[in-house]
C-alpha cells in the first residue's frame, strides 16, 4: 500500500485547502484503517489533524476541528482534507497516513502502518 498527496502549492489567506490522498496497491474498501492528517510547519514540529476510520466516523484536533473536515471517496480509492479559512499560520507540508487501530493525536510516524511522502502547501497572498 503506499499513500500519494496531492494539492495546490499554495494557497490566499481566507481561501479553502483542499488535499486528496491517493490510496494504491489495495481498495480502500477491503482495508480496515484509520486515515489520518497530519502536518508539519516549517522549522515545527509535527501536528495532528484528525482521522477518519473505515466506516466513516470523523475526529479531530480540538484546535482545528471548526476548519477542518475529513472525508473518504472509496470508489476513487482516496481521503480527502478540507482545510477552510487558511491563514499563513497554515503553511505546512501535509501528510496522509493510515493506521490499524484508532489512534488519536498521535504523530510518530511508527504508530502508523503506512505514511506518505507529503506535499507542501503555502499559504500566502
Amino acid at each position: 500500500v503506499q499513500l500519494q498527496e496531492s494539492g495546490p502549492g499554495l494557497v490566499k489567506p481566507s481561501q479553502t485547502l483542499s488535499l486528496s490522498c491517493t490510496v494504491s496497491g489495495a481498495s480502500m474498501a477491503t482495508l480496515f484503517y484509520y486515515w489520518a492528517w497530519i502536518r508539519q510547519p516549517p522549522g515545527k514540529g509535527l501536528e495532528w489533524m484528525g482521522v477518519i476510520s473505515y466506516s466513516g466516523s470523523t475526529y479531530y484536533s480540538p484546535s482545528l476541528k471548526s476548519r477542518t473536515s475529513i472525508a473518504r471517496d472509496t470508489s476513487n480509492n482516496q481521503v480527502t482534507l478540507t482545510l477552510r479559512s487558511v491563514t499563513p499560520e497554515d503553511t505546512a507540508v501535509y501528510y496522509c497516513a493510515a493506521s490499524k487501530t484508532l489512534i488519536l493525536g498521535v504523530t510518530s510516524k511508527d504508530a502508523y502502518e503506512y505514511w506518505g511522502q507529503g506535499t507542501q502547501v503555502t499559504v500566502s497572498s
